[in-house]
Order: structure tokens, then C-alpha cells, then sequence
């Protein structure tokens, strides 16, 4: 079983160099604990990546949350999950996601007609895979009669990612972990938690554990925190199932206003500043409501001020935590 880590921290830009990321895991290295969560990067590749960055001596824990099931077929993705565990040495997570329809269609004959449908078929075939089995299925979406190559190597934990109750109940059948972006605390309790366990149960298997990606900036003077939520979660806010998912959590947000949305999340403190002090219980009080792992997203602040006054908040935050926590 992977170790539950206390905070880790997406980079949440499409990187163009390994230089761009290397404070971040280097900040996680030193710390000794923590995760380091990359999305889908299509300038350089994911994997790729956390490859370098584990030959460049960082081996640290990593997941991906989440590259795009249109991509590449299952047992690729399998592969690809594998080595970087393998490279690492420490457990991986695989998150994988449908992607947005549009995205789909550029790259399939058809978006997903069935989205949930495809992702069980998908994550069956690499849970069959990462096991050493012969994965044997002709499905609506993805067939496949492989099987591994065997390679020693650490745990691989498959994430699905997860905004509503549809998906959390089938993550709950076939997900190591649900990987959940701008959910609100009280959200995951109440709606998503409950749906991973009723779909744990119909399966006879143990719920997924919870990472929730949490938008985060501290409040200095000067920091205009509603550009940054804006410049943050402007392209999340402009998706539909985004915003049903925040609509359903009670934060007004809509894909034809962005810009409102992210005043949204800001009032209803989805966006989290503060000082670092107050950042830390926010944080705290995500735990509370079921989620194992959070992971901090300072993208408002990289995309506003850069890496610089990003690192500063990150570690300040950190330091927050470790005050709270002990």
C-alpha cells in the first residue's frame, strides 16, 4: 500500500524544460515527504519528465493527475506508468482522465458516447496489466489480448479523476485513487465520498483513497487574489463538467463566464488564501472531509508573478502545515 503523504504539489504548467520543475522536486526531495503531480503535458511529455527528473538523481514519489485516455492505448499507458515507478523507485500514480469531449473528438472517431464505459474498460486492462495477467477484452472503446512484459518494480496505483457522483461510484469499483480538481471540501464529504464507498462495496474492494488538487495563494500586500484565481482556473472554468460539478457544490460558476467563476471560487474560498497559517486549517479541514492527500496548485501565483514568488509560497505554506501538524 503507498504511504498516505501529508502535502504534495502539482506544477501546473505545461513545462517547456526540466529546469521549470526541478525547485519544485527538489523543495519535495528535501522535505522527505510528498508527491510530486503533473497534468497532461503535451510539449513535453509527462513521462518523460519524471524520467528525467528521476535520472537527474529525484526520486521521489510522482503521479500524473491526469493524462488524457485518447492518448495512447491501455497497454501503453500501462508501460508508461511502470517505468516511472520503475525509475523512481517509489510508487506511482497513474491518474488518467476521459479528457473534454472537443479533445476526444479531435483524436477519436467519436467522443465518448459512454464516458464512463470507456474508463472501466480502460482502467481494467491496465489493472490486469500492472498485475502480471494476460488482459483479454473485446470492449465498446479499447480491446486488447496482451500481456507485460515482467519488470520488477514498485506499486502502481491507477487514479481516475473524479468530479461527480457517476464517476466516483464507478472510481469506486475500479480506482486506486480518485483524483478530484476544485471540489470543495464539504463536496467531496457529503457527495463524492459516499459514492466512491457504495461503488467499493458493489465491487467486494476497498474505497480509493482521495487527492484532491487544492487552488491555493497566499495574501500579501499588493496580490491581487481574484486575477490570480482567474489566470489559475480560468481554462478549468471554461469546461461544463467543471462547472456542474461546482454548481452542484453550491459555488456559482458557469462556462460561458469564467471570470465569474473564478470570483466564485474565490468568495466561497475553493481559491484558498490567506496567510500561510490560514491557509494550513483550510487544508486541514479537507482532511477532514475524507481526503487523504492534498495537493497544493499555486497556479494562480505562476501564472501571475512566476516561479519565484511561487517557491515562496510553497514553502511558506509548508511551513504552515508543519507548525499545525507537528
Amino acid at each position: 500500500m503507498a504511504p498516505r503523504h501529508k502535502t504534495s504539489i502539482m506544477y501546473p504548467i505545461q513545462p517547456t524544460n526540466t529546469g521549470q520543475i526541478l525547485p519544485v522536486a527538489r523543495l519535495l526531495q528535501r522535505r522527505g515527504s510528498g508527491r510530486l503531480w503533473l497534468g497532461q503535458s503535451l510539449r513535453l511529455d509527462t513521462h518523460q519528465l519524471f524520467a528525467t527528473l528521476a535520472g537527474m538523481g529525484l526520486r521521489i514519489p510522482m503521479g500524473s493527475g491526469v493524462t488524457l485516455a485518447p492518448l495512447r492505448h491501455p497497454y501503453d499507458a500501462a508501460v508508461q506508468a511502470r517505468s516511472v515507478a520503475a525509475l523512481t523507485g517509489a510508487p506511482y500514480v497513474a491518474g488518467i482522465g476521459p479528457a473534454a469531449p472537443e479533445f476526444q473528438e479531435s483524436l477519436l472517431p467519436a467522443r465518448y458516447a459512454k464516458p464512463l464505459t470507456a474508463m472501466r474498460e480502460y482502467m481494467t486492462s491496465m489493472r490486469e496489466l500492472l498485475d502480471g495477467k494476460v488482459a483479454r477484452h473485446d470492449g465498446e472503446y479499447h480491446s486488447i489480448d496482451a500481456q507485460l512484459i515482467s519488470l520488477d518494480a514498485p506499486p502502481v496505483e491507477l487514479g481516475l479523476g473524479v468530479l461527480r457522483p457517476r464517476m466516483a461510484r464507478m472510481a469506486g469499483a475500479v480506482a486506486d485513487v480518485a483524483v478530484t480538481w476544485m471540489t470543495p471540501a464539504d463536496y467531496v464529504a457529503d457527495t463524492l465520498v459516499p459514492a466512491l464507498a457504495e461503488g467499493a462495496a458493489e465491487a467486494g474492494r476497498k474505497a480509493p483513497r482521495v487527492a484532491t488538487v487544492v487552488h491555493v495563494a497566499v495574501a500579501r500586500p499588493g496580490r491581487d487574489i481574484r486575477l490570480a484565481a482567474r489566470r489559475g482556473a480560468g481554462a478549468h472554468l471554461s469546461a461544463a463538467h467543471y462547472t456542474d460539478m461546482l454548481r452542484r457544490a453550491g459555488v456559482q460558476a458557469y462556462a460561458d463566464d469564467p471570470d465569474a467563476g473564478a470570483d466564485a471560487l474565490v468568495d466561497a474560498g475553493v481559491f484558498v488564501s490567506g496567510t500561510p497559517d490560514e491557509i494550513a486549517a483550510e487544508l486541514h479541514r479537507y482532511r477532514l472531509n475524507g481526503v487523504d492527500e492534498v495537493v497544493l496548485n499555486p497556479a494562480g501565483v505562476i501564472h501571475t508573478e512566476g516561479l519565484g514568488a511561487t517557491m515562496t509560497d510553497l514553502q511558506e505554506i509548508l511551513a504552515a502545515e508543519d507548525r499545525l501538524h507537528g
